[in-house]
């Protein structure tokens, strides 16, 4: 009787003790549930904070953009001529260009994440090209070819293939265009890439120009590509 009345009491006692971890094991896992949850929220709170931040950022950096390409795009006038009223003009190119390089710059390093502070960097490389300070426009261009946009690294691959060819670096040229007719984006299409390539052999090597010019007329024909490719065989023949 004692034993049976021992085993109904441990028994009781396994039951309570089960119910009691039941219990503590609940209150653990609600505790971590609202850890869990804190968490989550001030995640949610950053990411709305740093959206909202973000979108405020863009927004002053596109407009700081749009008055840059006012400069960029600005309209050399003859010396005495007035400029009409609100507008940005120039009567020195060099002038020109050296403000839009000044604008772009603050614009890309201050609105460095940014969709316009990317654009600003492409523009004032292409400043710098128009100064022919190659060596810094080629800086900003390999800077964007590191972003891991893929619309602007073709972009800023084909620019830097041009400076190279500018810049006495014509093996990086060639190297750059056949990668980027390998691998061509929306904005730097394969026509496009092969065609500045043949131009660029057009003074070096002209077969391998010729041979491009061909390549394109033949993989693209009854387009503007075909017809561009038509006037660069043009030029050679005019020049034998």
């Amino acid at each position: 009787m004692a034993q049976h009345i021992l085993r109904k009491d441990l028994k009781k006692d396994q039951i309570r003790e089960s119910f009691v971890h039941g219990v503590e094991s609940v209150a653990s896992h609600q505790q971590i549930l609202w850890v869990v949850i804190g968490a989550a929220l001030v995640v949610a709170l950053a990411v709305f904070g740093w959206s909202t931040y973000s979108r405020r950022q863009t927004t002053k950096a596109g407009a700081a953009l749009d008055d840059a390409m006012k400069i960029f795009q600005a309209r050399i006038h003859a010396p005495g001529e007035p400029a009409e009223p609100g507008e940005v003009a120039y009567v020195d190119e060099k002038n020109k260009y050296a403000d839009a390089e000044k604008k772009f710059l603050e614009v890309a390093n201050q609105y460095a994440r940014t969709r316009p502070g990317q654009i600003a960097r492409y523009y004032a490389a292409l400043s710098e090209e128009h100064l022919k300070k190659f060596d810094d426009a080629e800086k900003n261009l390999k800077q964007l070819d590191s972003s891991g946009d893929e619309s602007l690294t073709g972009l800023a691959r084909f620019q830097l293939a041009w400076v190279y060819s500018q810049n006495n670096k014509g093996p990086q040229a060639v190297e750059l265009y056949k990668q980027l007719a390998d691998k061509p984006t929306t904005f730097v299409p394969k026509p496009l890439v092969l065609l500045t390539l043949a131009d660029y052999y057009r003074k070096t090597d002209p077969a391998q120009a010729s041979k491009l010019y061909n390549q394109v007329k033949q993989d693209f024909p009854d387009t503007p590509a075909a017809e561009k490719a038509d006037e660069g065989l043009d030029l050679l023949n005019a020049k034998t």
